[in-house]
C-alpha cells in the first residue's frame, strides 16, 4: 500500500508539473488566427520612399514650370533661371537615397525631373561645332583691377581672333592694351570702358546707351561725362562677305543676398535697351559680344534672345561657363548672332581676368 500510495504520489506530481507546463505555454489561439504574428516587417518597394518620390516630383515641376515662377519678389524668376542647370544635381542625389531605400516609387518619380532637365539643357551635353567657318569673334571682360594687362593682351591676340571685343577697360590699362594689340589688330575703337580691335576695317561706331546713368540726374550730365563709363558701342566691320554689325555692351551688375534675392534693376534696364537697339539694327548680319551679366535662360533677355541666337547653344561643346574664372559656375560672358551661322563656340583659358575669354567661328 505504501508503495502504491509513493507511486501514486509520484505520479501525481507529474500531472501536477504536468498542468504547471501547460499553464506556461502559449495561449490558445483565437478565431481568425493563422499563425504567428510578425512585427516590423518590411513594407513593398511601391510603399517605401514617398517622401523622396514627392520631393522628386516636386523638382521635376519646378524645372518645368519655372518661367511661372515671379519676379516681383527678389527677381526670384530671374535667380532661379541663372541657376537653373544646377538643379540636376538634385537627380543623382535623390536616385542615390532611392536605391539606398529600395524604393521603385522613388526611382520612377525621379523619370519627371531627369527628362525635364534633358529636355531643357540635354542638347548642351553634346559636341555640336563644326569645322571652318570665315571669321573668328572673342569677347573678354579684361577685369578693371586685372594686375596682367600685358599677359592678358598678348593671349587675346594669340588666340586668332579676327574681331576681338573687351569690357571693363581700366583707362590706366588702356594704353597697354593699345600698344600690345596693334601688330595683330590694325583697326581699333574705344567708347569708355569697351572697346573693339579688328584686323578688318571698322566704320559708323557709335554709342550704345545701356541705361548705366538713366534717370534724371544721368540725363543732366554732359556727353563727355557719359563716355567717360560709356559701356555699349555699336561699329561696322567690313568683311569679304559684306557688313556685319558688332555690338558690344557690358551691363550692369547684379547682388545677390538672402533678404533681397537677386537686385538686377540696372542690369534689366541695360538688358531692355540693348534689345530694342538691336531690334532696329538695319543690318542683317550682327553679332552682339559682352558680359552680360546673365544667362540666355533669364528672362531679363528676352529682347535681345528672341530676336538673336547663341553661338554657344547652337555650336558649342558644354555649358561654357565663364565666370568666376577659378570655378566657372554660369556663363555671363555671351556671344550672339543673328543672320550668320555660328561654327563653333569655345571658353579660352584663363588670364588675369575674374573672367574667362569666350570665341566663336561664324560663317556667312
Amino acid at each position: 500500500m505504501t508503495q502504491v500510495d509513493s507511486a501514486g504520489t509520484a505520479q501525481a506530481g507529474v500531472d501536477t508539473a504536468g498542468t504547471a507546463q501547460g499553464d506556461a505555454g502559449p495561449p490558445d489561439a483565437g478565431p481568425g488566427d493563422t499563425g504567428p504574428r510578425r512585427t516590423g516587417a518590411r513594407t513593398g518597394p511601391w510603399k517605401r520612399g514617398r517622401v523622396l518620390a514627392a520631393v522628386a516630383l516636386l523638382l521635376g515641376l519646378f524645372m518645368l514650370l519655372h518661367p511661372s515662377i515671379p519676379n516681383r519678389v527678389g527677381n526670384l524668376g530671374s535667380l532661379v533661371e541663372t541657376f537653373l542647370p544646377w538643379f540636376g544635381l538634385f537627380i543623382p542625389v535623390l536616385l542615390a537615397g532611392a536605391l539606398l531605400r529600395r524604393s521603385l516609387l522613388a526611382v520612377v518619380a525621379l523619370l519627371l525631373p531627369a527628362v525635364v532637365w534633358l529636355n531643357l539643357f540635354g542638347g548642351l551635353l553634346t559636341d555640336k561645332s563644326h569645322p571652318g567657318g570665315d571669321l573668328t569673334v572673342v569677347s573678354h571682360n579684361v577685369g578693371a583691377d586685372n594686375p596682367d594687362a600685358v599677359g592678358t593682351a598678348r593671349a587675346l591676340a594669340a588666340s586668332g581672333a579676327d574681331v576681338l571685343a573687351l569690357e571693363e577697360l581700366d583707362p590706366a590699362a588702356l594704353g597697354t592694351y593699345a600698344k600690345e594689340l596693334a601688330a595683330a589688330y590694325p583697326h581699333h575703337t574705344v567708347l569708355g570702358t569697351v572697346g573693339v580691335w579688328s584686323k578688318l576695317p571698322l566704320s559708323d561706331t557709335r554709342t550704345v546707351d545701356v541705361k548705366m546713368d538713366a534717370g534724371p540726374l544721368g540725363d543732366a550730365k554732359p556727353a563727355d561725362v557719359k563716355l567717360e563709363y560709356n559701356r555699349g558701342l555699336r561699329t561696322t566691320v567690313a568683311t569679304d562677305h559684306g557688313p556685319l554689325a558688332v555690338y558690344v555692351a557690358h551691363l550692369g551688375s547684379v547682388r545677390v543676398n538672402l533678404r533681397a534675392g537677386l537686385s538686377s534693376g540696372q542690369r534689366d534696364a541695360g538688358a531692355q535697351a540693348l534689345g530694342r537697339a538691336v531690334a532696329a539694327e538695319r543690318n542683317e548680319r550682327v553679332v552682339l559680344l559682352g558680359d552680360l551679366n546673365g544667362t540666355v535662360d533669364d528672362r531679363a533677355y528676352k529682347g535681345v534672345t528672341s530676336r538673336m541666337r547663341s553661338a554657344q547653344e547652337v555650336a558649342g561643346e558644354g555649358f561654357g561657363f565663364s565666370w568666376p574664372a577659378t570655378f566657372p559656375v554660369v556663363r555671363i560672358d555671351q556671344i550672339l548672332v543673328r543672320g550668320v551661322e555660328p561654327e563653333s563656340s569655345w571658353v579660352l583659358p584663363a588670364t588675369g581676368s575674374d573672367h574667362l575669354p569666350v570665341a566663336a567661328r561664324i560663317s556667312w
